[in-house]
């Protein structure tokens, strides 16, 4: 039986490539990026319909960033807004996508979690304001 030309395995994106930048510094400990978008979708009952339409309401933005704690910096950044650059690479990909998460807050600031003999990651969720897709992947 033939076969029709499927994905290319090769071009599947493996995050090892992966890069995230903080200010403008790349965090070369960050191992794990995370961010989305939410919609308060509103529902309408209208008249003449017997489905329920949706009407878009407010986004909020989340996200995660994790990795191996390095410095301070997070603890002196306090709860100042930042930006963070998300570069998503790979060298057998059609390319590679950046993102821009825009005047981004921690949620919360990691001050001590540590077990002795094993090595101290820090994770660092937080909210942002808006995005900007810089580069997609166009296939």
């Amino acid at each position: 039986m033939a076969q029709g030309a499927g994905m290319d395995p090769t071009r599947a994106i493996l995050g090892t490539f992966a890069q995230a930048f903080v200010d403008g510094d790349w965090q070369t400990n960050i191992n794990h990026l995370e961010a989305k978008v939410e919609i308060d979708k509103r529902e309408l009952k209208l008249v003449g319909h017997n489905w329920v339409q949706y009407k878009i309401g407010a986004k909020k933005g989340s996200g995660t960033m994790s990795g191996y704690k390095v410095s301070s910096k997070m603890i002196q950044q306090d709860f100042k807004k930042f930006e963070i650059i998300s570069k998503l690479d790979d060298p057998e990909a059609f390319g590679f996508e950046r993102v821009r998460l825009i005047r981004c807050m921690p949620d919360s600031v990691q001050l001590a979690n540590w077990t002795a003999g094993e090595e101290v990651t820090e994770d660092t969720p937080f909210t942002f304001e808006d995005y900007e897709l810089l580069d997609p992947i166009v296939i």
